[in-house]
């Protein structure tokens, strides 16, 4: 499974890259407002940092203006994915970038007929967000689940980009379930590495070396 970070906090995508882990970022106009900054900086210096797919989402609403804001979004490095809405207009948008070669990323999938548009007209990934599918009471691994059997069923190339996860839980039912890539906040992809067990025995072995009396430098 891929790991994206789900944030434009520049701080903390390099700090999680720089454990090897990180094979890309998903970036919203949302976190854009919430970083202070400027997009197109913003997203320019993410992509100095990762090599990965670096989602940049459109603002417009009709396929001509999604379009042209595409074009300036794909001008900015090699590894930009453009993010377009599931509409019809952001299907046609999809369908036109992924043609001539663009990455293209449809987010705010929340079923799965959906996510069989957005595969037939060629994006790149697909965004089911399941963090927000609990929230109204539904399922959200079910509906992953449901995604990954239509895709195999008809071996689509598109990847399954499980978004709005909102705990470990969330990434381990994820990777059981066989999606492509996952996005989640740095907290969450923090929290992966927390096991009370492993702070024990960290705790344990620096008690002992501590009786010791040595030093390693």
């Amino acid at each position: 499974m891929k790991f994206f970070v789900d944030t434009a906090d520049t701080k903390d995508i390099a700090d999680l890259a720089a454990t090897g882990l990180l094979d890309g970022v998903t970036t919203n106009p949302s976190l854009i407002h919430k970083s202070g900054r400027g997009f197109v900086e913003v997203v320019t210096e993410i992509c100095g940092i990762v090599e990965g797919p670096v989602s940049a989402e459109v603002v417009a609403l009709d396929h001509e203006t999604m379009m042209k804001e595409a074009e300036v979004l794909r001008k900015i490095a090699d590894n930009i994915a453009i993010k377009v809405p599931l509409t019809i207009d952001g299907l046609k948008t999809c369908k036109a970038l992924t043609s001539d070669g663009t990455m293209v990323n449809v987010t705010l999938c929340f079923s799965a007929n959906q996510a069989l548009l957005a595969a037939k007209a060629g994006a790149t990934f697909i965004s089911p967000f399941v963090g927000r599918h609990d929230d109204n009471g539904l399922d959200g691994m079910q509906l992953i689940s449901d995604i990954r059997l239509i895709y195999d069923n008809y071996d689509f190339a598109t990847e399954i980009l499980v978004a709005s996860i909102r705990h470990p839980i969330h990434v381990l039912e994820s990777a059981k379930i066989g999606a492509d890539v996952m996005t989640a906040p740095p907290a969450v992809i923090r929290a992966l590495f927390n096991h009370v067990l492993t702070d024990k025995g960290i705790a344990g072995f620096l008690a002992d070396w501590e009786k010791t009396g040595q030093s390693i430098l």
